[in-house]
């Protein structure tokens, strides 16, 4: 990962170039997790009051509209539309429409390709597959063999070559293989490792004679880098999954694009926020020579495509009333931001977990754990909604209790606390204990001073667990709870679980009380 430091928003070869240089523009969007509306500044779903306000981000009829502006700009000549994959799950659209309604809009907005990402198998193989047969832009993925799944294969192509401009654009992809934990693809599916099948992957187009190579990616950025520092053959990396802001402004940020070995890789955060513009130029022999862009952030100066708005609205009209209606209110903002909640205590993780625990602590469970993955949003200042509540929990989780030993538990926080660098949804938000951890030590030296109930934890001892579902089946690397006892995974709606909690502690004031330490 020190090798790409390289470059920031603008590189200019000083070697010779040919004579006749070739310019490609790349759209992309990644990780719009059903954002079929607007979103507020906290990445749930906005609301007509903040539309008045101009405070709306995003939703699909801002990206259509900042696309179809942008094209026109650019009079259309060398311009190709990528998405990195994601467009399932975060909102009520999909918790209601199971990907069609991403279908239909993503249609319309006249991609080139798409990258299968992990939550596209969130409804196993079969909600992919429906997905699939709805749109007519190649959705690729080149790691996975789909040959034993029935309901996949011949669906989902390997690679695309494009024709733009007189070159051949080869677009190849990968998808993160520890999919299998992170979603549900089921036992038919066989993962390659990403950086070998891309490799595989650009020799082919490159024996065929395809003129440039880009990596459409579900890996995430770390990865991402990995790719272009080992595949010399890849011309450009466009990428999703860690949902990072790659920009030129804004401090903190890695530059957009950031140049590996002449490369460029750009990813355009999430949510339906931004709109990326990547423009590359290569020469005759197609070597890359220029690279620059920014994300563009679609705020209320991009008016939304009436169309769009008009379709949404109708679509949204059977599940208006389940999303507006009032469930709680809240002191202040109930931060559940991705990058606080996947390496820290947040308040919405101790939300969660102390309504999990609060709703099973009758059944002698004394400990909740829940992955920050499972966190999707924040919720801001005031009346809270079923919808904002969804939209932080939109995967249908239910309540899970099982047993499990003191050994298991920290075996457990070690597993959550071991991709932290790489935002991974695993880290543990937990009630009914405290732990402390250093992310820098060994695996299996990481996690100390586990605390259950004010007392230390006993390795021997057995104890009752409250999580979701999907951690107790071995989501997000928690296969340790696969053969808990006792387990009973059919309780609750999580985010039931939650809003009736807020709703008993209303006005609900945010908090976190030291119960995760960071040393």
């Amino acid at each position: 990962m020190t090798r790409f430091l390289m470059g920031a928003g603008v590189l200019a070869m000083s070697a010779g170039m040919a004579s006749a240089e070739y310019t490609l523009h790349i759209l992309h969007t990644n990780d719009m997790h059903s954002r079929i509306e607007s979103i507020n500044k906290y990445d749930s779903t906005c609301n007509a009051e903040g539309e008045a306000e101009g405070k709306c981000f995003g939703g699909v009829a801002r990206v259509k509209t900042a696309l179809d502006t942008k094209k026109a700009a650019l009079g259309n000549q060398n311009v190709i539309t990528l998405d990195a994959g994601d467009p399932f799950q975060g909102s009520l659209f999909y918790t209601t429409y199971k990907g069609a309604a991403e279908a239909e809009f993503m249609e319309q907005m006249g991609y080139d390709a798409m990258a299968v990402g992990n939550h596209e198998f969130d409804d196993g193989p079969q909600g992919l597959s429906d997905f699939a047969d709805k749109v007519t832009f190649p959705v690729i993925s080149g790691n996975l063999d789909l040959s034993g799944e029935a309901l996949l294969a011949g669906k989902i192509d390997n690679h695309v070559v494009l024709d733009v401009g007189g070159k051949k654009i080869g677009v190849i992809s990968a998808l993160a293989t520890d999919t299998v934990e992170t979603s549900s693809p089921g036992e038919n599916i066989v993962f390659q490792d990403e950086i070998e099948a891309l490799a595989q992957d650009a020799a082919t187009l490159e024996a065929e004679g395809v003129d440039i190579i880009i990596a459409l990616n579900h890996v995430g950025l770390n990865k991402d880098l990995d790719v272009a520092a080992a595949v010399p053959a890849i011309d450009v990396v466009i990428g999703g999954h860690s949902h990072t802001l790659m920009s030129n402004d804004d401090e903190g940020t890695p530059a957009y694009p950031t140049m590996v070995d002449g490369t460029p890789v750009a990813q355009a955060y999430a949510y339906t926020k931004y709109l990326g513009h990547l423009t590359v130029t290569f020469d005759d022999d197609g070597n890359v020579t220029a690279a620059s862009g920014d994300p563009i952030v679609l705020d209320a100066s991009v008016t939304p495509n009436a169309a769009f708005l008009e379709r949404i609205a109708e679509m949204g009209a059977p599940i208006e009333e389940m999303k507006t209606r009032v469930v709680a209110e809240s002191a202040d903002i109930i931060e559940g931001g991705r990058d606080v909640c996947r390496a820290m205590e947040c308040p919405m993780g101790s939300l969660i977990a102390d309504a999990m625990l609060d709703r099973v602590k009758d059944q002698g469970i004394q400990i909740a754990i829940q992955n920050g993955g499972g966190i999707r949003a924040s919720i801001d200042q005031g009346p809270v909604t079923m919808g904002e509540v969804l939209t932080v929990l939109p995967f249908q989780n239910t309540l899970s209790t099982f047993e499990v030993s003191g050994a298991t538990i920290i075996a457990a926080l070690e597993n959550g606390v071991g991709q932290i660098e790489d935002g991974a949804g695993r880290f543990p938000q937990v009630a009914g204990m405290s732990y402390a951890f250093d992310a820098a030590k060994e695996p299996g030296a990481r996690v100390s001073d586990v605390m259950v109930g004010g007392a230390p934890i006993d390795s021997d001892k057995i104890y009752g667990v409250v999580s979701n579902n999907y951690v107790r089946n071995g989501g997000d690397g928690y296969a340790m709870f696969k053969e808990a006892a006792n387990a009973y995974d059919f309780g609750p709606d999580l985010a039931d679980v939650t809003a009736e909690y807020l709703a008993e502690k209303g006005p609900f004031t945010p908090y976190t009380d030291g119960r995760i330490t960071a040393k």
